[in-house]
């Protein structure tokens, strides 16, 4: 039958008048989803890492406004601080929320075991009891990892190459930030072990546990430190490049800001990458795939990167064999 001629039918039956069914009308439904930072809003290293993440959904169609909306949780990476937050996001029903860190994905976790949850930056999610495994994840949660536990050795590695007299490293860290640190902790005693390194492990709770830790390295001879990228650390990074061109100390750490920072030099995962392979599966659950049915995947892109400026500064000349591998040289 022809639509004119149904609508006479209609018409002359008196139902004209009536609505057509549901299915028939035109879908311009907003998807919300939230995130979770564990980094306050002026950080620009978190803001970039969220603008990547918005930048990869657009690739994939998703435009804010029109069938996506983003609310944005900014916190440090306190659990005080950042759990009544997470109970805010939960609490305005999103479709799914991007949580960043550890921290953040352990506050959702206590929140909700429904609402769909893709993490970025998560060193054990297996060891933090996120999922039951990396290929089969369970529950609510899936995402990526920051850097498997093997990269502790190189960290040992490369500060030797470059500063070869190194031979007491504190670890520093901040234990609410970094509940999982063992993880890395552990392989890096056993590999310092085969490098003649004592370790000193150090937890940092403010700042001033942070000065006193460098102040020690600086008494001792040949010292030096390793400084984990938690939250904590992450937002102090600049009080922590201003000590160590104080004491003149060499450091390493796993992330690129803090070489840019003033760190001697950096060896790890690309955070970046990470938040733009998240939108990735924040697509894939939008679209009607579960979190268990997408594996937690390890990052595929690492930087090693070089403070030639601090370098100059510690008096120590970089083997050009190091100075070939650099992804990033800053002078």
């Amino acid at each position: 039958m022809r639509r004119r001629d149904l609508l006479v039918l209609l018409a002359a039956s008196g139902l004209c008048g009536l609505p057509w069914p549901a299915a028939a009308q035109p879908t311009n439904r907003v998807r919300s989803i939230a995130v979770l930072m564990s980094y306050g809003k002026d950080d620009p290293e978190a803001q970039k890492w969220v603008a990547t993440f918005r930048a990869a959904l657009r690739e994939l169609g998703w435009t804010e406004g029109r069938n996506i909306g983003i609310e944005i949780g900014w916190a440090t990476g306190d659990p005080e601080t950042i759990g009544p937050l997470a109970k805010q996001l939960v609490e305005s029903r999103p479709e799914l929320i991007l949580a960043s860190t550890t921290v953040a994905t352990t506050a959702l976790l206590q929140q909700t075991r429904t609402i769909p949850i893709v993490f970025a930056l998560v060193s054990d999610p297996v060891g933090s009891g996120f999922v039951a495994s990396f290929p089969r994840p369970g529950g609510n949660v899936t995402g990526f990892t920051t850097m498997p536990p093997t990269m502790a050795e190189k960290w040992l590695e490369l500060l030797k190459e470059v500063a070869p007299r190194v031979a007491r490293l504190a670890f520093l860290f901040n234990p609410p930030s970094a509940p999982y640190i063992d993880f890395y902790l552990t392989p890096f005693k056993v590999a310092a072990r085969s490098f003649a390194v004592e370790v000193i492990v150090a937890p940092v709770r403010d700042i001033s546990d942070l000065e006193v830790a460098v102040q020690a390295q600086a008494r001792a001879s040949n010292g030096g430190l390793v400084i984990w990228s938690d939250a904590f650390m992450t937002e102090h990074r600049a009080a922590i490049a201003s000590l160590l061109a104080r004491h003149r100390l060499p450091a390493v750490s796993p992330f690129r800001i803090f070489a840019e920072s003033g760190c001697l030099l950096s060896y790890g995962s690309d955070s970046i990458d990470n938040f733009r392979r998240a939108a990735s599966y924040v697509d894939r659950i939008l679209k009607g795939e579960k979190p268990t049915a997408l594996p937690v995947q390890q990052p595929i892109k690492f930087e090693l990167t070089i403070n030639l400026k601090t370098a100059k500064m510690l008096g120590l000349t970089i083997p050009r064999s190091v100075l070939l591998r650099a992804d990033h040289l800053i002078e």
